[in-house]
């Protein structure tokens, strides 16, 4: 088993002063992170200037095909996805509301194969405002997310 290095890049985040629900998130303490097995971790105000957020996630060859795997990985073989988590923090407790799902097969799979073999960082940049002015949710496709490798 390998290893691929993930760095996600989250920009334009929905709390700024200006955004449309920038007060609502702001006052509620909205916050968002990357999920890790049940648990959001890594988590950045709403109205955060950005978010990085930095993992390593398993791979492994099966039948000529990549699948990866560890604790930020979700769904079954041949759907695999991260989360990025939404959610008001109160003092310990994480209540998520909204989450957005960043597939590994809209990944180019050159770009997938080539961090497989230690080519470099496979890096995820995507706004974090969704159309409605709200935390983005849901499935995030290309354009709205795009992949390389660094």
């Amino acid at each position: 088993m390998q290893s691929v290095q993930i760095r996600i890049e989250g920009s334009e985040l929905p709390g700024r002063p200006g955004a449309a629900q920038a007060d609502p998130l702001r006052l509620g303490n909205v916050h968002v992170g990357v999920q890790r097995k049940s648990e959001v971790v890594d988590r950045f105000r709403a109205d955060a200037a950005g978010a990085v957020w930095e993992f390593e996630v398993t791979s492994r060859e099966v039948d000529g095909l990549l699948d990866v795997g560890g604790p930020y990985v979700h769904g079954r073989p041949g759907a695999r996805f991260l989360y990025l988590s939404w959610g008001a923090v109160d003092g310990d407790t994480f209540g998520g509301f909204r989450r957005a799902k960043l597939m590994f097969g809209d990944i180019p799979t050159e770009l997938l194969r080539a961090a497989h073999e230690g080519g470099g960082v496979l890096v995820a940049r995507l706004g974090l405002t969704g159309a409605d002015g709200g935390p983005v949710c849901a499935r995030v496709r290309p354009p709205a997310v795009s992949w390389q490798l660094a």
